[in-house]
């Protein structure tokens, strides 16, 4: 895959969070189907990752997009393969420290300001995407960070495959 091309992937996961997707739903979608996953069915299965989990501001729904596609590129099959578990759970933690290094945090509640680990409210009901969200919202540059971050890993393995 060319720079160009994994470039492409991060500004479609920017794009799908400005179409009105969660973090998590757009930073699978781009990548998606270079796991064979279609984008439909990668769109709902990140889908309850929003908001940091369902809307409790847990672990950021653009690093847990991290996390689902290093699964999909990396994850171990058999219960039994320990190896594989931990090879996956490196990259994972790499990756997570990339992130938090970039952005301070990868704790939802903690990029958005809000104190300890409070909800924004306590509502399940999405926020409305309108202009003022946002301009008062750091989510599409974490969601654009999170997709280079992949981008990069894969970068970075493709020219460790090549040597």
């Amino acid at each position: 895959m060319t720079d160009q091309e994994l470039n492409e992937r991060v500004a479609q996961a920017v794009e799908n969070f400005m179409a009105g997707y969660g973090c998590c739903q757009s930073v699978v979608a781009a990548f998606a189907d270079i796991y064979g996953l279609d984008e439909t069915m990668a769109k709902k299965i990140a889908a309850g990752f929003g908001g940091g989990v369902g809307r409790l501001r847990m672990m950021c729904g653009a690093v847990s997009g991290i996390v689902m596609l290093v699964g999909l590129d990396c994850g171990q099959t058999e219960g039994s393969d320990r190896e594989g578990k931990s090879a996956c759970y490196k990259v994972v933690q790499e990756l997570l420290a990339e992130s938090k290094a970039e952005n301070g945090s990868v704790i939802c509640a903690e990029i958005l300001g809000l104190e300890g680990y409070e909800k924004a409210s306590s509502s399940y009901v999405a926020s409305a995407r309108t202009a003022e969200y946002y301009k008062t919202r750091p989510c599409a540059a974490k969601v654009e960070s999170a997709a280079r971050i992949f981008a990069n890993y894969l970068r970075r393995k493709n020219q460790s495959i090549q040597k």
